[in-house]
């Protein structure tokens, strides 16, 4: 007999009763409930940590489970936040210049006001016309469907080129490095159409919720940003159980022989790398008005390096492993470069850990590589292990 979904993942009801009662704690104990202990920016944090973590499960399905070591997911985050970020830009512009140019004894025509628009948001690189790719800014349906359908086509398009190819191993890997540094430099460029390394700023304003405190506003992307990590590990591991699953390991393990047996492998491949380019766009569009700015920097290579060292210490090959590493390394982050950890003085010398926090990082991703592969997520097959 055929075992359910949830007999075959006992890690899905876990998961989603932990990250619940986590919604909920947090929830009763912000300022948006009157009670204050945890405060308004504290919660931004903790819902753009849930961002990263969903990122981090896209990530850990191709590399962990895929064997696929992309560089470039964070391309696809960042896709996925200058889409939102373009009509929270528009629509906060629009009602800044309507009211302004409400005050004129004339009421302007369309063209003024769009003119207007463009020169508020665009004066910052010398220019006062809307380019191309703001053609559906003024519509957020349209730009939500952008954050599906732009990473969903620039993966597929790249996919299919390179596993066409049969390019692998870290060949794939240096390609979606470039491909990830390509996108960052066109948008350091002013004529790029997103206000070059200015990016887009003031997107924590929602428009038409300006009376609304942040307080509440921030709660409500926590919640949002916590269904979709919910929805995110159900569908991954829905993907990652039964047939598809098992070649989808098999790939990882042995191509050849996958390939040997019939199995059409650049179909898998691309499916899981457009899937899961898609998921990070969401993430990426949820995170980012939390942020509040998004700019070129933000998807500059470097960023998915640290994905991939999130993933590792937490456990790739693991769903929940993914999230706790990235959770954990997150935080700790926040804390160390925020200026929460004391500095350590030597005598001779004194550790500022806002300088010292990235050697850190990095000694620590080369310690669980060579002595603890399996990352923190093996600690807990351990005690599965030794309860059976």
């Amino acid at each position: 007999m055929q075992k359910s979904f949830i007999a075959q993942n006992p890690s899905v009801l876990w998961f989603l009763a932990c990250l619940g009662l986590f919604t909920l704690i947090v929830t009763i104990l912000s300022e948006a409930t009157g009670v204050g202990v945890i405060s308004t920016s504290f919660v931004k944090t903790l819902g753009k940590v849930l961002c990263l973590c969903l990122i981090a499960i896209a990530m850990d399905v191709i590399w962990g489970y895929c064997g696929i070591l992309s560089l470039g997911h964070f391309a696809f985050f960042g896709i996925g936040g200058y889409a939102v970020g373009m009509w929270l830009m528009y629509e906060r512009t629009e009602n800044i210049v309507l009211q302004s140019l409400a005050e004129r004894s004339i009421p302007p025509t369309p063209d003024e006001v769009t003119e207007a628009i463009a020169t508020q948001i665009f004066g910052v690189v010398g220019s006062s016309e809307f380019p191309a790719i703001w053609a559906f800014s003024h519509s957020l349906t349209l730009q939500l469907f952008m954050v599906i359908l732009v990473p969903g086509i620039l993966a597929l398009v790249f996919g299919w080129l390179a596993f066409r190819s049969r390019v692998a191993g870290v060949y794939l890997s240096i390609l979606t490095q470039a491909m990830t540094l390509a996108l960052s430099l066109y948008l350091f460029q002013n004529a790029s159409g997103l206000r070059g390394n200015n990016g887009l700023s003031g997107l924590q304003n929602i428009p038409g919720y300006e009376a609304i405190p942040q307080s509440v506003i921030s709660i409500a992307f926590f919640w949002a940003s916590a269904l979709a990590l919910a929805l995110g590990y159900v569908l991954f591991a829905r993907v990652l159980t039964g047939k598809m699953g098992s070649v989808i390991r098999a790939i990882r393990d042995d191509e050849a022989r996958v390939r040997f047996l019939g199995y059409h492998v650049e179909s898998y491949k691309l499916f899981v790398f457009t899937l899961t380019a898609v998921v990070s766009g969401i993430a990426g569009a949820l995170y980012y008005p939390q942020a509040g700015i998004i700019n070129p920097a933000e998807i500059a290579p470097i960023a998915s390096i640290y994905l991939a060292v999130w993933v590792a210490i937490g456990g790739r090959g693991r769903l929940y492993g993914a999230v706790i590493g990235t959770a954990f390394v997150s935080l700790l982050s926040s804390w160390f470069t925020g200026g929460g950890a004391p500095n350590v003085n030597l005598g001779f010398y004194t550790i500022q850990w806002t300088e010292w926090w990235l050697v850190l990082l990095g000694v620590s991703f080369v310690a669980v590589t060579l002595f603890f592969p399996g990352g923190i997520g093996a600690l807990f097959d351990r005690f599965k292990k030794e309860r059976s």
